[in-house]
């Protein structure tokens, strides 16, 4: 049975983000302070035991001394219509670094031409969760070059396949970074990474908690940015911790996104300001205000007894 007392919230995502609607946490309380438990409905036992053990390494044990306390953060822009763009940056206060989740070029260039006009010098990412073969990367990626020409920061997870990404970097100038193939595959050989790829993208749930991502970033070799899960302020605030003890940031990171989301379990969000948030801890005193249902609670407490009982993590 797990040890501490869950509270579960459930909030509104403000615009279409991985088909969510509602963003369920569940989080609670250890000796080190809050800590959140949020892996995606969709994920079994195995990949939620990751996410379980960054949580109760959250709660209990002390985080690593920081050696920044300002990280810089990037606005993070769903798939949305063109006259929704200028809105949403407008939440992501003083970024100008602004990552972008598209599906292709024809769709989606005239997204990134109104990001431009709202923030004319913006730095740009791409954001394809692998969701290109290898030809559609190509075609899209060489539209994008010619059409943006100095904006494009780096293309986040163009394939899935390595194999795919590897010869994608001989045919583009881009920059590559990589998510999925970290965050998926942490039982390979991952120092094989930086054959492919020329930044890291690190999550704090995801790679199992602060510790388990230095080790990662330790065997990578490479630039990292630090991104979130579209966590609460509480999830963010560890997120934010492991930034800040990284010495190989690559620029700004993927922490902001609490402004996706209509409401917040903190009166003192994690959220940019002039581009940057600072490393604190937080208490959550609007617990009760986005409180789950009853079910959804036991759901919950169903999900981590059995990661827990399973001796998983």
């Amino acid at each position: 049975m797990f040890p501490f007392e869950l509270k579960v919230v459930s909030i509104t995502v403000k615009n279409n983000f991985r088909a969510i609607k509602n963003r369920e946490i569940a989080l609670f309380q250890g000796p080190e302070g809050w800590s959140e438990f949020s892996p995606f409905l969709e994920y079994g036992s195995n990949e939620s035991a990751i996410w379980l053990k960054a949580a109760i390494e959250a709660a209990t044990k002390p985080a690593p001394k920081p050696i920044r306390d300002l990280v810089e953060v990037n606005a993070t822009l769903p798939n949305v219509k063109v006259e929704e763009v200028s809105s949403i940056l407008q939440r992501f206060q003083g970024c100008t670094t602004v990552k972008i989740k598209i599906n292709d070029f024809l769709n989606d260039h005239l997204i990134l031409q109104e990001v431009l006009r709202v923030i004319p010098k913006a730095k740009i990412r791409l954001d394809i969760n692998g969701g290109w073969q290898l030809e559609e990367a190509i075609v899209n990626l060489t539209n994008y070059e010619q059409e943006f020409p100095g904006k494009i920061d780096y293309v986040e997870q163009p394939c899935i396949d390595l194999a795919d990404i590897k010869s994608l970097r001989g045919k583009v100038k881009l920059k590559i970074a990589v998510d999925e193939s970290i965050r998926k595959f942490l039982g390979s050989d991952l120092t094989k990474i930086k054959e492919v790829a020329d930044i890291a993208i690190i999550k704090w749930a995801p790679s199992g908690g602060t510790n388990a991502a230095i080790e990662i970033i330790e065997k990578i070799k490479l630039p990292v940015v630090i991104s979130s899960a579209i966590e609460s302020s509480v999830g963010i605030s560890h997120g934010v911790a492991l930034a800040s003890v990284v010495p190989n940031l690559y620029g700004a990171c993927g922490l902001g996104t609490v402004a996706l989301l209509e409401g917040d379990v903190t009166s003192k969000p994690l959220i940019a300001e002039d581009g940057f948030i600072k490393h604190r801890k937080i208490t959550p005193d609007l617990i009760e205000q986005f409180k789950a249902e009853p079910a959804r609670q036991i759901w919950w407490q169903d999900r981590v007894n059995e990661v827990f009982d399973r001796g998983l993590i």
